[in-house]
């Protein structure tokens, strides 16, 4: 679902499922297209509705929505840690040869899929308790995926409670790509080169993301900032990098090795940032001083993605974005009832509850970046750039 395009005067790119999603702030960027001016939604397009989320929590809690599904999350469990029986067999039986690079692209898939588990016990959803849900987040999120579970929990955190807000949710602050148009504008050098590309250019940049996630979590422990159970962390990661790292070193010729690690970095990335990515990039993006209430602000934000039951395998539960966000803690077996009621209750409200499909939501990302992109064009690119650097799209 290519959203539909306008142009008008003044400025930047936004692009809103709503029509009736419009601006009401702003923030002016020296660029070089001139002044940038960042429009964003708030107040005065979603007022706080009264008494919304507490309505509909007290159906969800009634229905039984937000109890524990213990033998779900045992069978899921089965089914990846077989699903790694046979990859370590596979890479025994195959040895010396090329098609160990399907045995690392299987591993990409199964390290994701254990991250969907983690962040699912980071938001306390598997287990019944706070302390066991955490010790479980940090086993296999530290011991078997790689990331730090204190740098994960705390990003993630900020994000679900701002999500989309300038200056306050971290998924849209600059890192090598650009999710607002000030942020674009300000991009120089090798930088501008890919802001300006970067729609066209994001899923290729997923390839490195997983070996950017494991950067990000030994940057964050060796800080100097204080952290509970960083020695823990560090020797959870030292481990689980030894046993995962050296026996693709031990057993296979050195450049088979280092593809071996590469692919499957790739396949984690890529897996990682196209099951996250099209949740909330696209949707309305909220003034910093707008007051909404809880239940519009996830609403809002948040894009479902459909396709029924392997469309939540294959992302974890994350189609049911948000459902997820309005029940964060509610157990990936719940989500598809939840939706039915969500839904419903939106309907009645008058708010736009936006799902699509998959390939439609990645179109989304796509032209959204590519016109977050254009605040770093530089005017010489075109000869018509100069007479329309006034013009917008949104």
């Amino acid at each position: 679902m290519w959203a539909s395009a306008r142009v008008t005067a003044r400025l930047p790119t936004r692009v809103t499922p709503d029509p009736r999603r419009s601006s009401i702030a702003s923030t002016i960027v020296e660029s070089r297209l001139g002044p940038v001016r960042q429009t964003y939604s708030g107040t005065t397009e979603f007022p706080p509705i009264a008494k919304a989320y507490t309505e509909l929590s007290q159906v969800v809690r009634e229905s039984g929505l937000l109890a524990r599904t213990p033998r779900f999350y045992v069978l899921v469990a089965i089914a990846v840690g077989l699903g790694f029986a046979g990859a370590i067999t596979g890479f025994v039986l195959l040895g010396d040869s090329w098609y160990q690079l399907l045995i690392a692209a299987a591993l990409g898939i199964l390290f994701t899929q254990v991250a969907f588990l983690a962040h699912e016990a980071n938001h306390r959803q598997i287990l019944s308790s706070g302390p066991a849900n955490d010790r479980l987040a940090l086993i296999i999120g530290n011991g078997i995926v790689g990331m730090s579970q204190s740098w994960w929990a705390s990003k993630h955190t900020r994000h679900h409670a701002n999500p989309n807000r300038v200056g306050k949710d971290p998924d849209i602050e600059i890192d090598t790509i650009s999710f607002l148009d000030e942020d674009a504008a300000k991009a120089r050098g090798i930088q501008r080169w890919i802001t300006r590309r970067q729609g066209w250019l994001f899923f290729p940049l997923l390839t490195l993301e997983g070996l950017n996630l494991h950067f990000l979590a030994l940057r964050h422990l060796s800080s100097r900032e204080e952290i509970k159970g960083r020695w823990q962390e560090l020797g959870l990661l030292a481990l689980r990098h030894a046993l995962v790292i050296t026996p693709v070193f031990v057993f296979l010729p050195l450049g088979m090795a280092f593809a071996f690690l590469g692919v499957q970095l790739a396949v984690f990335g890529v897996y990682m940032g196209a099951s996250f990515a099209p949740n909330h990039k696209g949707m309305a993006v909220i003034a910093p001083g707008a007051k909404l209430d809880f239940f519009s602000k996830q609403v809002y934000t948040s894009r479902n993605i459909s396709g029924g039951w392997w469309a939540t395998w294959l992302m974890g539960g994350l189609n049911y974005q948000i459902e997820h966000h309005l029940f964060p803690n509610m157990a990936r077996p719940h989500l598809s009832r939840a939706r039915s009621i969500v839904r419903e209750h939106c309907k009645t409200l008058d708010i736009p509850y936006v799902e699509t499909t998959l390939l439609q939501s990645y179109g989304i990302v796509i032209r959204y970046l590519n016109e977050v992109g254009l605040a770093a064009r530089d005017p010489f690119d075109c000869p018509l750039t100069g007479s329309t650097r006034h013009l917008s799209v949104k």
